[in-house]
């Protein structure tokens, strides 16, 4: 994958709307981003709670949450 083009003034793409569940965000998905955390020297994803506490980062990342809006 090349490195993206960064550009100041541009608009975010995330966090997406959230809508319901997504196909995209699976058990493979949440599989896939630890995989290349640990591929660059970040400790392997052992404890149930570190894999759960993935899981809840990726999804406040990518998805806007309504009840955000107080």
């Amino acid at each position: 994958m090349s490195q993206p083009a960064f550009r100041f003034g541009a608009e975010r793409s995330y966090p997406l709307p959230h809508a319901g569940p997504d196909p995209r965000f699976s058990e493979g998905f949440v599989n896939a981003v630890a995989a290349e955390l640990v591929l660059h020297g970040y400790p392997d994803f052992v404890a149930l709670e570190d894999w759960a506490a993935l899981e809840t980062a990726l999804a406040a990342f990518l998805y806007h949450h309504p009840k955000e809006e107080t």
